[in-house]
């Protein structure tokens, strides 16, 4: 039997919610820009095809209900955004799966918060390079606990919304999603085949902001829970910290 040469790395797990289980990562995909008012803050317009990106499974942070979890403001970066979004967990492989097939597919749903370094993003999208280091950092994708579908149905509409220290940042409806649940699974699989551990990020609404070291936030998507993140010290404590720009591109 062949051996590693180095330790594997651990597993990325996530908890399932009413449950001992773990939902086991495979991948994760995030939606781009996919609700109008949030197109529209970020200075394009409010129905253009999906996009996507991903980031490593590695970057999950999984939180689980009634707990807070601590993650650094990261380095390198003046402009540390909250992006909160409806999160699907894939349960059952598929590739160019047709939208009235797709929600078959669907494990699972949680709250999610897409964290970007937002200066750095806006930096590499104007010079026409990846946005890897604003998106896919360590720590760039928190998770709450996953509710089975089977348990809660698919939602067409549940309020969606982050607080940071009690003041409302974003507040809107998954409804206003500009592509779908449905539509987005279809879509993605057209490029990519799904697999069951699969997860993708859907999407934040508007409202998204900076969040400084020391502030609390809380995420939530009515009828998922709750997601609560304090954001600790600095990951470069020798980094100057300027006030951020108000410059969302």
């Amino acid at each position: 039997m062949s051996a590693y040469v180095l330790p594997p790395p651990p597993a990325t797990a996530v908890p399932v919610a009413g449950s001992g289980l773990l939902f086991p990562v495979r991948r994760v995909y995030c939606v781009g820009r996919n609700y109008a008012a949030h197109a529209r803050e970020m200075g394009f317009s409010d129905r253009e095809p999906p996009f996507f990106f991903c980031k490593p499974t590695d970057a999950i942070v999984p939180v689980r209900e009634g707990t807070t979890a601590e993650i650094p403001y990261p380095g390198r970066t003046v402009d540390f955004q909250h992006e909160i979004e409806l999160v699907v967990a894939i349960g059952r492989r598929g590739s160019n799966i047709r939208v009235r097939e797709a929600l078959d597919h669907v494990f699972g749903y949680a709250v999610g918060l897409d964290m970007t370094r937002r200066d750095l993003q806006i930096r590499m999208r104007e010079q026409g390079r990846p946005w890897e280091i604003g998106k896919s950092f360590d720590g760039s994708a928190l998770l709450g606990e996953i509710s089975p579908a089977a348990a809660i149905g698919h939602p067409g509409r549940a309020r969606i919304s982050v607080d940071v220290d009690g003041q409302t940042r974003q507040d809107s409806d998954i409804s206003q999603l500009i592509w779908n649940v449905a539509e987005t699974i279809a879509h993605l699989s057209g490029w990519f085949e799904l697999h069951p551990g699969d997860l993708v990020y859907t999407g934040t609404p508007a409202g998204v902001g900076p969040v400084q070291a020391g502030q609390t936030m809380t995420g939530a998507v009515e009828g998922l829970g709750e997601l609560r993140v304090h954001v600790g010290r600095a990951a470069d404590p020798d980094t100057e910290r300027p006030e951020p720009s108000t410059d969302r591109g």
